[in-house]
């Protein structure tokens, strides 16, 4: 399935938290399903960090299924034969929409650094520009976990008119402290690689794979739990009966993480990682309302479900509760679950059947209300 793209033009720039026009922008989507008469069955997935356009599709670089494809697809709880799914690649990443990979008109040269910062709610925004070129006016459910359920709270405050359901997993309505401490110890591993280049490394020909890889392999901790780690590799030696007294990968664990910093640079871009990672850490969403969250959502008409995991120390269910209470005082509709796993921040990317139970009676119910035509049964 082939990745869509829409163009913007010098007339139709994106403003930005950083106070600049950005044009021309291209965003980059996949659409999955169809569109029904009124456009009333419209989904937009919403990516985490390091995900992309590609949610329920083979991905093109690695050739490995969607990133959610335990979630979207025909009869999964976001289902394909029921609603028209949208996913688009987030303004500063590196598959295909605007980012710092893209061609800076001004030097006929990779934008890198000079791209400005990116917000969420410039993502945010970028992603209306795409939904209003579709012809859809208001959006059945917007869904996504971690960055991408910061993406869903700030559509559901930015736009409430255009979103009848909302489904923030895994997220939290500001990053805190050590979330960004943690972004910039990444940060700080890809611009201390040589090859870096001051992010003109494009230009020169070059990548700085050893300090993406190295930022990867410090993130993928946080994305998982101790009891995660110890049931998958406790102490348990790589290929050999002892230790080598060396510093190669003896730990299993060692070898594993080694391996996903490896892959990872392979598709991604490391001035992207830096963007991504920048845009989480401004996010605050009460800020823009007097410190007061539940002023962003006051008067909201949007149903939510709001989704947490009891292992998941990055966004702990305390950052959910937070929303909650910040929903209730609005007077918002919101459902809320705590499930328990030991699977850590990446449990909403996995196979864990209470997050699929959760989302599909919250979407029957927010599409019954929505006046969706049930799915016809094949005989």
């Amino acid at each position: 399935m082939p990745t869509q793209f829409v163009h913007f033009p010098e007339n139709q720039p994106l403003a930005m938290d950083a106070g600049v026009l950005l044009a021309p922008l291209t965003i980059a989507y996949q659409t999955y399903g169809t569109l029904n008469a009124d456009k009333s069955n419209a989904v937009l997935i919403c990516h985490a960090l390091t995900g992309d356009q590609h949610v329920a599709n083979i991905h093109p670089v690695t050739g490995k299924p969607g990133w959610w494809g335990t979630m979207v697809g025909p009869g999964r709880p976001i289902d394909t034969d029921r609603y028209f799914v949208i996913c688009s690649n987030v303004v500063g990443g590196c598959m295909g929409t605007t980012g710092p990979t893209s061609l800076n008109p001004a030097t006929g040269k990779a934008y890198g650094l000079d791209l400005p910062v990116v917000t969420i709610r410039d993502m945010v925004r970028a992603q209306a520009m795409l939904i209003d070129h579709l012809g859809i006016d208001q959006l059945f459910c917007v869904a996504g976990g971690s960055m991408g359920g910061m993406q869903v709270l700030q559509w559901a405050a930015l736009y409430p008119e255009r979103v009848f359901a909302a489904m923030p997993i895994a997220a939290a309505a500001r990053h805190s402290s050590q979330n960004i401490a943690f972004h910039e110890v990444g940060r700080q591993a890809i611009m201390a690689d040589p090859d870096w280049r001051g992010g003109r490394y494009i230009d020169q020909g070059i990548k700085p794979h050893k300090g993406l890889a190295v930022a990867r392999m410090a993130a993928h901790i946080t994305y998982l739990s101790d009891e995660a780690l110890q049931r998958k590799f406790g102490r348990r030696y790589q290929d050999r009966e002892a230790p080598t007294f060396s510093f190669d990968a003896d730990f299993q664990v060692e070898s594993y993480l080694r391996y996903q910093g490896s892959t990872f640079v392979e598709r991604f871009d490391a001035n992207s990682y830096l963007y991504v990672t920048r845009a989480m850490d401004y996010f605050d969403l009460a800020e823009d309302y007097g410190g007061v969250l539940a002023n962003a959502f006051k008067g909201s008409r949007t149903r939510f479900c709001v989704t947490s995991f009891t292992s998941d120390w990055l966004f702990p269910t305390a950052d959910s509760r937070a929303i909650v209470h910040a929903l209730n005082a609005s007077g918002a509709s919101v459902s809320f679950v705590e499930i328990e796993t030991d699977r850590g921040h990446d449990a909403f990317l996995l196979n864990v059947p209470e997050l699929f139970a959760t989302s599909r009676g919250f979407l029957e119910a927010a599409a019954r209300a929505r006046g969706i035509a049930p799915k016809v049964k094949s005989s």
